[in-house]
């Protein structure tokens, strides 16, 4: 069994946390990254493992390095792990063979801003502007306007 294929079957047979339902729901296709980047922030804060996306790996320990600092380097090695799971698992089978073999879930997450990253600016963009040039109709619903708007905002 390849490491993907075992990867999708923990993650779709796990019942370790139902946060995971979020993301196995809502799996990146491109035009959804804002709000798939959301649940993905949830659940990888939940599980403590959010970390792994600002901070670095710490240094490789030699043999006899202290036990504290053992413990630190193999606590955020599986986190990276565990983060790139979640990012593996909630992102469409295209995206996957493409970031399957990327060692670092920070790396995997900035390729994916870099591809889907703009769309989310634009549409926010996009959002403003409509905003801004509504307005309301005369002798139209004050309730009709005060809808749009929170549409918009929403």
């Amino acid at each position: 069994m390849s490491r993907l294929s075992g990867l999708r079957l923990y993650l779709n047979t796990a019942s370790f946390s139902p946060l995971v339902t979020i993301l196995n729901q809502n799996k990146l296709t491109g035009s959804d990254y804002v709000d798939w980047k959301r649940n993905l922030d949830i659940v990888l804060t939940t599980e403590e493992h959010k970390y792994v996306l600002t901070k670095p790996c710490p240094s490789f320990l030699s043999l006899d390095a202290p036990l504290e600092e053992k413990q630190r380097y193999d606590r955020w090695q599986k986190s990276n792990e565990m983060a790139k799971c979640y990012i593996l698992a909630s992102i469409s089978n295209v995206l996957q063979h493409e970031m399957q073999d990327v060692e670092l879930a920070s790396d995997i997450m900035l390729s994916l801003k870099e591809m889907f990253g703009e769309q989310g600016r634009s549409a926010r963009q996009e959002t403003m502007r409509q905003i801004y040039n509504t307005k309301m109709a005369e002798g139209s619903s004050i309730r009709e306007h005060f809808l749009t708007m929170i549409s918009n905002l929403n």
